[in-house]
């Protein structure tokens, strides 16, 4: 049994030939994802992404191979043990409990909190451009707090390995660019390993280091983000982003770091 409380540093991610189906679909996935990194998780409609994500996450059980998390085969842990958070498009909050609660569920399942828990809950919401706003209910924020809130929670659990799948996707490019960046920012302070599923070449190129491209249920190339957006992924990957869009995005980002 892997240890669900490990906390620290990013820790490397494996899917040992792993293989899953729906159906008549089957998706087969051997790639392994370096630890502290981030990693965009690209592809067609249809592809594997979010499954992909659920397999590291256990929501998804593999008819076959590993998954492996720092080293371990956490193939019979349940999501809950394992080093592993995840946020989703919808932001799966509460709407009966308070920012301040939805957070602390990240602590504990049952809200019995620790004086220390709170403290952490506070620092969190803080961290996130949400200070203040503890005692508020979902409906009252707006769709970028709400995954504000998402991201506090993955902050007071603390765990080595992060999981996004398209929790941006919905909201406008200057808002998506805002919580980018924090993402960025939590990755730099903490070095955990992310994967992250995105549709927008703007958006791995903005924070990914490195690119996993899915292709017809199988990853069809890996590699970092730079090569990928210079011309080095496959020719099925330059047809998803369509001709010359590599570069165009790889210029747009330099503009606005500078």
């Amino acid at each position: 049994m892997s240890d669900g409380a490990t906390t620290g540093k990013g820790v490397p991610v494996r899917l040992d030939k792993v293989s899953f189906s729906y159906g008549e679909a089957p998706l087969t996935f051997d790639v392994a994802f370096a630890a502290g990194e981030i990693t965009a998780i690209m592809g067609p409609s249809g592809s594997g992404k979010s499954t992909l994500l659920n397999l590291v996450a256990g929501f998804e059980t593999p008819r076959s191979g590993r998954v492996l998390i720092g080293g371990i085969d956490v193939g019979a842990d349940p999501p809950a043990a394992r080093a592993v958070s995840m946020v989703f498009q919808e932001n799966n909050l509460f709407a009966h409990l308070s920012v301040e609660q939805n957070v602390g569920l990240g602590r504990s399942p049952s809200l019995r909190l620790t004086e220390g828990d709170r403290a952490a809950i506070a620092e969190a919401l803080e961290r996130t451009g949400l200070g203040g706003k503890d005692k508020r209910l979902p409906r009252e924020l707006s769709g970028g707090e709400r995954q504000r809130v998402a991201l506090a929670r993955v902050l007071v659990r603390d765990r080595p390995v992060l999981l996004l799948d398209e929790p941006f996707a919905s909201l406008g490019p200057a808002l998506r660019d805002d919580m980018l960046d924090l993402v960025a920012g939590v990755h730099a302070e903490r070095g955990m390993t992310v994967l992250f599923v995105t549709h927008q070449p703007q958006d791995a190129r903005r924070i990914g280091q490195n690119v996993v491209f899915l292709d017809d249920g199988a990853v069809a190339a890996t590699g970092s983000a730079d090569d990928f957006f210079v011309g080095g992924g496959p020719e099925a990957f330059r047809r998803y982003i369509g001709a010359g869009a590599g570069n165009a995005v790889s210029r747009d980002i330099a503009r606005k770091r500078t």
